[in-house]
């Protein structure tokens, strides 16, 4: 909170409402990511009766706070995802301020409002166009980088097509080789542990694949391997107890109850992943603009990248789980409910296809989003 003693001792008072009302919007456009946005990540898991909403909102409550704190950018764009060139703004960095507010407050009244209608959109693309709407407005047509805007278009067409495909063919294979087998607990017994290992060794893969940048945890290539080996193995094994346990209790050799239970134990390790993923990625959007504006004011020029605090990632942590709490179930009943009818196995598929998808067109630098990639899935 150093940061914050000394901008407020050398800012004068007109540049100290701009920065509070900053950090109002920015609050209220984590607001409603976690409102809209996270409730995503366990809309699958409510709908198909695993966890109840009370229990959707501590989980993702608790690992959307750690994926913005421990995993959030440690630097981030001045603007955001470089839509538009910021070398525009060197001239006028005052501009840049206004248009920075203006953009968190129109891409979080948007969202405010697509969640009210139970409409589940892309925060990511919000505040994108909230921030081209700014840009063409000041300098028009040259200010916008056309490549990035076409990137996010053809990724509405890639995100929910990739994550439909996968979501589809994984749960074929559960069907036809699990579900309808001639003996169903057996061949789950069979092959349930590696899907176990699967899920947790892809997790963990995925986690520090893409950085706990707070945390400075870096790993070889090798040591990423034997990491995420290591946690398959641990997976394959308690999938493999859990499966044993809950077999003793089947009389009924036809009954798929407690294969669905299996999956359900599955499903909250997926829901707990795409819930951190959001925290990590999707925190961005609220506080890379306040980040942009705090240092602009601070230093008097526009810097291509500014540090962000912790307590900036905190900040942003506290109201997405604060969102999802207050107004999630909107987004959850329209996700988990009025698409499609969701069993732990489906929703199990939905959401391993959605946080994989997700995590290589990340690393590939594609500009998806995260609910477009989770409604496909479902739809798969």
């Amino acid at each position: 909170m150093e940061f914050l003693a000394e901008f407020f001792q050398t800012t004068d008072t007109r540049l100290i409402i701009i920065a509070s009302m900053t950090l109002v919007f920015a609050f209220y456009m984590a607001w409603t990511i976690g409102a809209n946005d996270v409730a995503n990540s366990m809309a699958t898991s409510v709908g198909s009766g695993t966890i109840n909403f009370r229990q959707a909102v501590i989980i993702a409550g608790i690992a959307n706070f750690l994926g913005a704190t421990l995993a959030g950018g440690s630097v981030t764009d001045t603007v955001r995802k470089g839509i538009v060139n910021s070398e525009l703004f060197v001239q006028d960095p005052n501009l840049l301020i206004i248009g920075m507010v203006a953009a968190l407050l129109a891409s979080a009244v948007w969202l405010h409002s697509a969640t009210f209608l139970g409409l589940p959109v892309s925060t990511t693309h919000s505040i994108v166009g909230a921030i081209v709407g700014f840009g063409l407005i000041v300098y028009g047509l040259p200010a916008v980088h056309w490549g990035k805007v076409v990137q996010i278009i053809l990724s509405w067409v890639i995100s929910p097509v990739g994550g439909g495909l996968l979501a589809y063919f994984l749960f074929i294979g559960i069907r036809r080789f699990i579900l309808n087998a001639a003996v169903p607990h057996k061949r789950m017994l069979l092959l349930g542990p590696f899907l176990g290992a699967m899920t947790i060794g892809i997790i963990v893969l995925s986690a520090i694949w893409k950085g706990l940048k707070n945390l400075d945890i870096i790993l070889s290539p090798l040591q990423l391997v034997l990491v995420s080996l290591l946690a398959a193995v641990a997976g394959y094994f308690f999938l493999l107890f859990f499966i044993r346990r809950n077999q003793k209790d089947t009389r009924d050799p036809s009954d798929l109850s407690n294969i669905e239970r299996t999956f359900m134990m599955l499903q909250i390790v997926t829901a707990t992943y795409v819930a951190f993923s959001h925290g990590s990625n999707d925190v961005a959007n609220a506080i890379g603009p306040m980040a942009a504006v705090l240092a602009t004011i601070k230093d008097g020029i526009v810097a291509l990248k500014v540090p962000v605090p912790l307590w900036v990632l905190m900040l942003g942590g506290t109201g997405i789980a604060v969102g999802l709490a207050m107004y999630g179930w909107k987004v959850m009943k329209t996700v988990g409910h009025k698409i499609t009818e969701i069993t732990p196995s489906r929703g199990f598929s939905a959401e391993f296809a959605a946080a994989t998808v997700v995590t290589v067109a990340s690393k590939m630098g594609l500009p998806i989003s995260t609910t477009h990639t989770l409604v496909g899935a479902v739809l798969g």
